[in-house]
């Protein structure tokens, strides 16, 4: 047996090491969730006092608090925060969450059904045969033009992302653009960042997104408008720089694969030979998997049509188009739909079917795909619950306004310039903690947005500070369902993320710092 076969048999050849593997996803948010609930003794527990009508925290106001939790209590908060993750219940009358309290849903099970509706539909479309074939003729036509693939891609969900927060929507989209990635000759890195970092850093530059920019130009009472033209600005800045940054990684490693910082799965090797020029040694030795893609049925053709009219169809769904317009306290519009993550997974159950029947694939291996696709990804799940656990760990512990009164304290008393730029870096480990963009506005554009007023500081910029915050961090916070689910749908470890995304971090946030210091003396 050669070394190769040994290696992939998953034994390691006499007298060689063996190599550290990075842990999976769910060892990493373990470790996340037992590393915050033990800072949790140790962070000095507080509140603010909230406002009766907006329920948000008042500047000035906060005081320490006994969180009421005996260490068995604390225990029994880690023992449950995946329960939690899942369907944990904010209290309306404590805002304390657990699985039997009456109030608002905080638990991750929207966005579990979405993931799991999502699986199913992917599934079912694959099963039809379509979803290759149409894949193999893309690759086809733009083999030589991946990169041209690539902008197009990012600008797109850089448009959704700075429009109307497309975060957790982007996970349905890894299960297409993953293989056509590959199938134009490049890695499962290429996809992740064509995604996450298309989408991140629409999100970081947000213009009107209401989740982002809607949320917290309210609480700091402003218009949504206020502060758009600079916010545009940096749009235009950034996203071109994150996506030559992900154009050169990609053309690295189509020029070279052994460069690529995942490397080829055997199943990567078989899409990156079908695509057009990327004729190399393994389609040497596989010609019957290069050539002639196989034929677009006209069953093919109608199932594509229902994929992407599904699409755009959640994506029309989401936006909520009167607020966008109109600022985030209009009236929605007549024909506005404003689903959310429950109205998306029954969509893409009920086109699940509906691509199945129109596939053709008859009863049983419609009903047998339907549980296949909901397995698969229920890893996916699981990791955006673990996510949710981590928050609902330090909500329960009463550290969050902790932190968010040591900024408070920072800041207070600086130069302008000197303001915008604490104002952004001191959003950082608040993102971390609270990576929801909107859950996030809410907590700190009370505290954070009279403070600028002391600085001289327009309230616009310190909305502006705050998302852009948010923004970097949400591009690798392990706390955040839509880097771990993303990651783990691309099958992407979290290290290598890290690494890859580095040189990218340190410079978004160089140019964030200088964005808000600038705008912070306009």
């Amino acid at each position: 047996m050669a070394t190769a076969d040994v290696q992939s048999a998953g034994v390691e050849p006499a007298g060689q090491k063996k190599r550290f593997t990075f842990p999976s996803a769910f060892t990493v948010l373990f470790g996340v969730t037992v590393l915050v609930w033990v800072l949790a003794f140790i962070i000095p527990t507080g509140a603010y006092k909230l406002n009766p009508e907006t329920g948000a925290p008042v500047p000035g106001t906060y005081h320490s608090v006994d969180a009421g939790l005996s260490f068995t209590d604390r225990l029994m908060q880690l023992f449950l925060s995946p329960i939690n993750g899942l369907y944990g219940i904010r209290s309306g009358d404590t805002g304390f969450i657990g699985p039997y309290e009456t109030g608002e849903l905080f638990g991750a099970a929207g966005v579990f059904m979405f993931v799991i509706a999502i699986g199913i539909f992917i599934a079912m479309s694959m099963s039809t045969g379509a979803i290759d074939s149409g894949v193999a003729h893309v690759a086809k036509r733009y083999g030589h033009r991946g990169a041209l693939v690539i902008v197009m891609l990012m600008v797109l969900f850089s448009i959704g992302g700075t429009t109307e927060g497309m975060a957790e929507e982007t996970l349905g989209f890894y299960a297409l653009v993953v293989p056509l990635i590959l199938s134009l000759g490049y890695d499962r890195m290429v996809a992740a960042a064509t995604i996450m970092i298309g989408a991140g850093v629409g999100v970081l530059a947000s213009t009107v997104n209401p989740f982002a920019t809607g949320v917290a130009s309210d609480a700091a009472g402003i218009s949504i408008g206020d502060g758009i033209v600079f916010r545009f600005v940096m749009y235009l800045v950034l996203v071109p720089l994150s996506i030559l940054f992900v154009l050169r990684y990609a053309r690295r490693v189509k020029a070279d694969p052994s460069k690529s910082l995942v490397g080829l799965r055997a199943e990567d090797q078989v899409l990156a030979a079908r695509g057009a020029g990327t004729q190399g040694e393994f389609a040497e030795k596989n010609p019957d998997l290069v050539g002639t893609p196989p034929p677009l049925t006209r069953k093919h053709k109608s199932v594509l049509t229902i994929v992407a009219l599904t699409f755009a169809f959640m994506i029309f769904a989401i936006v909520p188009w009167a607020q966008v317009i109109n600022g985030p306290d209009a009236t929605s519009y007549s024909w506005q739909l404003d689903w959310y993550f429950p109205e998306l997974a029954a969509l893409f159950i009920v086109m699940s079917i509906v691509v199945g029947l129109i596939g053709g694939l008859g009863e049983k291996r419609l009903t047998d795909t339907l549980v296949r696709g909901a397995g698969d990804f229920v890893g996916v799940g699981l990791i955006i619950v673990l996510a949710r656990g981590v928050t609902v760990i330090m909500n329960n512990s009463q550290i969050t306004d902790t932190v968010l009164h040591s900024m408070e304290n920072a800041v207070s008393n600086t130069s302008s310039a000197v303001f915008g730029g604490l104002m952004f870096l001191i959003n950082l480990p608040l993102a971390f903690l609270v990576p929801s963009t909107s859950g996030h506005a809410a907590l700190a554009m009370p505290i954070l947005a009279p403070l600028g007023d002391f600085a001289n500081v327009s309230r616009a910029m310190v909305v502006t500070a705050y998302q852009s915050a948010s923004g970097v961090v949400n591009l690798i916070t392990p706390t955040s369902a839509v880097v771990m689910g993303g990651l783990a749908l691309a099958k992407v470890r979290y290290d290598q993320w890290l690494r890859f995304t580095a040189p990218l971090i340190v410079g978004l946030l160089i140019m964030c710092t200088a964005f808000a210091a600038i705008g912070s003396r306009l």
